[in-house]
């Protein structure tokens, strides 16, 4: 299996259908933290649920579309990262991240999330990649900046979530504002 070190006891690879009980074991930790944050079709209830999103991914990853990675911390499966959408043809990609409490606050996403603007631009040749947020999730944002995003706009009232609709960021960064040197 393909992995990469991301540091102490953590390393980031990609989650495939047959870690779906793991999966479904972390979303079990995870659901109700992500839920507000993450795709509806995303936060599943059960192994099979786990199984159905994984096989999804796999197939666009077959297709080079969207990708998903897990992240492990000290072989427990706590988060992952992923191209929620992947276009070689266009030249871009939009990143996206989810973590359980237990693993916040250690810097996982955002080298997690920096392997991937790095692969997509250095490996492949993209040009922009984008990453979307609601406009409450300071977090979220924060790891944006971090990665070198520029906030280029707010989609008034373009999450829904629980019958009420949140404003939404869009962050992007180009290939060429990156500095992939040494990496």
């Amino acid at each position: 299996m393909l992995s990469l070190t991301l540091r102490d006891g953590a390393r980031l690879g990609a989650l495939e259908l047959w870690h779906a009980e793991e999966f479904a074991d972390h979303l079990d930790r995870a659901r109700e933290h992500i839920r507000p944050w993450v795709g509806a079709a995303f936060v599943t209830d059960d192994v099979d649920g786990a199984r159905t999103t994984l096989r999804r991914y796999g197939e666009w990853q077959a297709a080079d579309g969207a990708r998903l990675y897990g992240i492990w911390h000290d072989g427990v499966l706590v988060g992952g990262v992923m191209y929620v959408s992947f276009s070689a043809a266009l030249g871009s990609c939009e990143i996206g991240c989810w973590l359980e409490p237990s693993a916040e606050g250690q810097g996982l996403i955002t080298s997690a999330c920096g392997a991937l603007l790095d692969w997509a631009f250095v490996s492949r040749g993209l040009h922009r990649a984008e990453w979307h947020c609601r406009a409450d999730n300071e977090r979220s944002s924060a790891v944006a900046e971090r990665l070198g995003m520029k906030l280029e706009g707010v989609r008034r009232e373009a999450w829904p979530y629980e019958g009420r609709h949140y404003d939404k960021q869009l962050w992007a960064v180009l290939a060429s504002e990156r500095n992939t040197g040494g990496r």
